[in-house]
């Protein structure tokens, strides 16, 4: 019998449409000799959602609506798998053996949807609640990665109840100028802005406000922007490395997901052999600093004399047709349908260790 898979996509945040674009490209190359895949939604009300009319190849959710056309349903534990029970009529609708949720940003990847997955003892793809959560703080996992030794930008902190605990002139004393603001917890470059000027600064605070109660003041690092993505549970290895040229002043969500154009990807990063062999020692070493399993794609500036700071980990990377993680795994020689497989098997590999755990102590 096939492993049915739950590809678990839409979400509350301001990433919907990514996780869209994600979900639907791992339907579509989800090997199905192996697996068979299943599309289950959570709409922006955060509520379960299910369409077993939807289409079964070559979906699309980005251009056909997967909602309209779904009932209302909970997930229930059953005998060996999930059962996705219909709150209308309290029937079994479909059932499924691990989760791959590809839910962006908040209630997503931030250890929330974890909790409802594991509560279910069900596989799942990618970190744990831990994981997941330090991941999504970008504060909490600055201070794990400076304290493990790992080189990380120069940073302030500022609470929503308390926005002038720092003043624009006291950080730029510090961190000089330009600066990044952003949100402590929010993915895909969502309210992110680069400022120039205490009017910039303050209307980048009022935006990254929107998104969380925490934001960071950033140095700017100029430098290369190289990215390396990061496979495994307790035996972990990291790909080729990849570079983001991008014509805009930074990566933003604009160019990552709307202005392709502007945006040339490189893959292997034209940098030297020493440089790529310890950018990749060092997202290994990130990856358990920071409590990771599954996948994480893990990004670094590396300057003109070689050092490097860590920017940021995704513990939930893009899979849309333009993103790095699938793409780098290609280039070091795993193929797309392949790397879900194995996504899918760590998952249960965990799922069984932890079964294991529980009832040995």
């Amino acid at each position: 019998m096939k492993t049915t898979v739950a590809v678990i996509f839409g979400g509350k945040s301001a990433e919907h449409d990514v996780s869209l674009k994600s979900a639907t490209n791992i339907y579509n190359a989800i090997d199905t000799t192996e697996l068979k895949p299943l599309l289950l939604g959570v709409d922006y009300n955060g509520q379960w959602r299910f369409n077993d009319n939807y289409g079964e190849t070559n979906v699309d959710l980005y251009q056909n609506d997967y909602f309209s056309g779904a009932s209302f349903v909970s997930l229930k534990k059953g005998t060996g798998a999930i059962e996705i029970i219909s709150q209308d009529s309290n029937r079994s609708l479909a059932s499924f053996h691990v989760a791959f949720p590809i839910i962006h940003g908040t209630f997503g990847e931030d250890g929330t949807l974890q909790g409802i997955l594991k509560s279910l003892e069900v596989a799942y793809v990618g970190p744990d609640i831990l994981g997941s959560a330090i991941g999504m703080d970008k504060e909490v996992a600055k201070r794990l990665l400076r304290d493990a030794g790992i080189p990380i930008s120069a940073f302030f902190t500022l609470y929503r109840h308390n926005p002038g605990q720092f003043s624009f002139e006291e950080i730029v004393q510090e961190l000089g100028l330009p600066l990044f603001v952003k949100p402590a917890n929010a993915g895909s470059s969502v309210g992110v802005s680069k400022v120039a000027n205490k009017a910039e600064f303050e209307r980048a605070v009022s935006e990254a406000f929107i998104y969380d109660k925490k934001i960071l003041v950033e140095e700017a690092v100029f430098g290369k922007e190289v990215e390396c993505a990061v496979l495994g549970n307790e035996v972990v290895k990291a790909s080729v490395l990849g570079e983001i040229v991008s014509a805009a002043n930074f990566y933003s969500y604009e160019e990552k997901y709307l202005n392709l154009d502007g945006v040339q990807t490189k893959i292997p990063a034209e940098i030297g052999e020493q440089a790529s062999a310890q950018i990749r020692a060092t997202a290994i070493k990130a990856f358990g600093v920071l409590c990771c399993e599954g996948m994480s794609r893990i990004d670094f500036f590396l300057r003109e004399d070689n050092t490097f700071v860590l920017n940021e980990i995704n513990t939930l990377p893009g899979f849309t047709a333009t993103s790095m993680y699938p793409q780098l795994w290609e280039h070091t020689g795993i193929p797309y349908p392949r790397l879900l497989s194995e996504l899918v098997q760590l998952a249960q590999h965990r799922q069984e260790r932890e079964t294991v755990l529980k009832y040995t102590i």
